[in-house]
């Protein structure tokens, strides 16, 4: 089994139920809160590799859905540049395995990590989405 860094949003609901996952699985998990990281640009690129801004940036951040910030209009550096500013915005979670980066629970590198979890229960769409996020919750 691997020991993980787990970048989460402490309380995120989602969050909880993928740490579970992957602690049944026999993972050891080192949580983080990706808020308080001091986040670099040159640090996101290893996980978000060759991915669009719409497909890296956290599209429940209260900024996204008021459309304040519309990640299809941005380019990889102006998008490295908010993230930076505002971690709200980074795609959760992040992950460090056995030296790999990864973001996002529905990433197909996490899914040798996963084990006998079968996916039939959805912990990536936010429980909250029709009414308030995750992030809006906990602001």
């Amino acid at each position: 089994m691997a020991k993980i860094v787990f970048y989460e949003k402490p309380g995120c609901i989602n969050g909880e139920k993928q740490k579970s996952i992957l602690r049944e699985q026999g993972h050891e998990l080192e949580c983080r809160n990706i808020l308080e990281e001091e986040w670099t640009s040159e640090i996101l690129k290893k996980f978000i590799k060759s991915k669009s801004p719409s497909q890296f940036m956290n599209h429940t951040a209260p900024a996204v859905k008021k459309g304040e910030i519309v990640p299809a209009e941005l380019s990889a550096e102006e998008a490295l540049r908010l993230m930076v500013q505002e971690p709200i915005l980074i795609k959760r979670p992040l992950l460090i395995i056995d030296d790999q980066y990864i973001q996002a629970f529905d990433n197909p590198e996490l899914k040798k990590y996963l084990g006998s979890w079968d996916g039939a229960e959805d912990v990536i769409t936010c429980p909250n989405l029709k009414t308030l996020s995750c992030d809006e919750r906990k602001q």
